[in-house]
């Protein structure tokens, strides 16, 4: 696989996992509404996704070692990855009750991060249990802190 595609996928899916986690995670501690979450999981799969394809664009032309083709690439990649991967959290939530909607989107984050992460310590030939275990600290960190917040929140405005 080209160098540019490794690089949106490979962000476009972990920004795609943490940051639509984060948000349904914080949104359902805040407000406990079905249509809260949704509407900030298409959000994510929006705007935040076209905002990482920026982003990437960017970084990319910032290196100024490649074809512009690579920028591209990288681009595109980016933005169909994140909004691929935000877009499969809404199937939980249209189909289960909100908080096993969010125990099972807790679940598929973290075995889509276990298997990118298996896959880039395989590419790089190290063991994947330190790789594996430190992505997904990472996003059980990031989940209990904006659920931390949005009970602060939801507290804070009664």
């Amino acid at each position: 696989m080209k160098a540019s595609w490794k690089t949106g996928l490979s962000f476009g899916l972990t920004s795609g996992v943490i940051t639509t986690l984060g948000l349904m995670v914080g949104l359902h501690a805040g407000t406990h509404s079905r249509a809260v979450v949704l509407g900030g999981i298409l959000t994510i799969a929006v705007a935040d996704a076209l905002s990482d394809a920026m982003g990437i664009h960017l970084a990319e032309e910032s290196k100024n070692s490649g074809p512009a083709s690579h920028v591209w690439e990288a681009t595109l990649a980016t933005f169909a990855a994140k909004f691929v991967i935000a877009g499969t959290f809404v199937v939980p939530v249209l189909v289960f009750p909100l908080d096993q909607a969010i125990v099972i989107s807790i679940a598929w984050g973290l075995f889509l991060l276990t298997a990118l992460s298996a896959f880039v310590a395989r590419a790089q030939a190290i063991s994947p249990w330190k790789v594996i275990g430190e992505h997904l600290l990472i996003a059980l960190c990031v989940v209990a802190i904006t659920h931390v917040v949005g009970d602060w929140v939801q507290g804070w405005m009664e």
